[in-house]
């Protein structure tokens, strides 16, 4: 048997836990399974978002699929860039790299809404088709035209999906390590620590994914830390993640927007074969390794990311 169906069957095992599990609640909420396991989450994202360090606003937009929570930050007259955080991070996991970012652009951070966050699902979970609808409810909230947009992990995944829409209002795109992008995961058997930490969440558990997935976990905010392990901890289990696969040779060629795919050599996430596919569908491409990283980029080589990024936006 492949490692890839033993990950898949893994990741059923854990989801059918965590139906069996939030079955029991009476508090009724697509991704926390009661009020105060909630409560101590917000807490936690809001102490972690006070690590932007720069003025932002916050702001709640009504869409016909739930609340979209949205961070606002940056130059009024800046370029707009939206920001899609990875799967269970948040906008906070932005805090290394906004200052960087805000300097010359109008920052529009989203949280989505079947995550834990402060966005909120009040209907069934949403197909391919409602989250392209859902974001483009955003994008027509604020008018954003002609913007670039910057996806980590599965939130690379999303930016891609936006991309191959026909129509769209994308300019430059960013892929930080994108998520089952270019290629299903390339290590199964190392990333299936994420789903033992959310089947039976302790600290040492999140510690071990933590090396899993980064190259230099001490680099990590014990603040951000906190709000990113309750993120394992309190959130119910769901089916998005198996909605994610590859993008054909067809989509990934339609894409004509010039596009930064960046990759840590250590990420358990990706590999050559992910860049080697971006050069070769891609049509406008630039592509690099980032040594010493692995699938927190942007945390572990923070500095070589923000200039790689600025230098592609500007």
């Amino acid at each position: 048997m492949s490692t890839s169906k033993i990950f898949v069957q893994l990741f059923v095992v854990f989801l059918l836990a965590g139906c069996a599990s939030s079955k029991k609640e009476k508090f009724e909420d697509y991704v926390f399974k009661t009020k105060i396991d909630k409560q101590h989450y917000i807490d936690a994202y809001d102490k972690a978002l006070k690590l932007w360090d720069i003025p932002y606003t916050e702001e709640n937009v009504k869409t016909s699929f739930g609340t979209a929570h949205v961070i606002i930050a940056g130059p009024k007259n800046g370029k707009d860039l939206v920001l899609l955080h990875g799967m269970d991070a948040s906008s906070t996991m932005w805090y290394p790299n906004i200052n960087a970012l805000a300097k010359n652009h109008r920052i529009y951070a989203i949280d989505f809404l079947m995550e834990p966050n402060k966005s909120t699902l009040t209907t069934k979970p949403l197909s391919k088709e409602e989250i392209v609808a859902w974001y483009n409810e955003i994008f027509d909230h604020y008018k954003l035209k002609k913007f670039n947009i910057i996806g980590a992990s599965r939130g690379g995944w999303i930016a891609t999906l936006l991309a191959i829409q026909k129509d769209n209002s994308i300019d430059k795109i960013v892929l930080l390590s994108p998520a089952q992008t270019f290629k299903f995961i390339d290590k199964p058997r190392k990333t299936s620590s994420a789903l033992l930490l959310k089947l039976f969440p302790s600290e040492k558990k999140f510690s071990k994914t933590l090396k899993t997935f980064s190259t230099h976990p001490e680099k990590i905010s014990p603040v951000y830390n906190r709000q990113f392990y309750l993120a394992n901890k309190y959130a119910k289990s769901n089916s998005s993640m198996l909605k994610m696969t590859p993008f054909s040779d067809d989509e990934l060629k339609s894409i004509q927007n010039p596009v930064l795919v960046l990759i840590g050599d250590h990420d358990v996430i990706n590999s050559d074969e992910s860049l080697e596919r971006a050069k070769k569908h891609l049509i406008h491409n630039k592509t690099e390794t980032i040594k010493d990283a692995g699938h927190f980029l942007s945390i572990d080589q923070s500095k070589i990311v923000n200039d790689q990024i600025s230098d592609f936006l500007e």
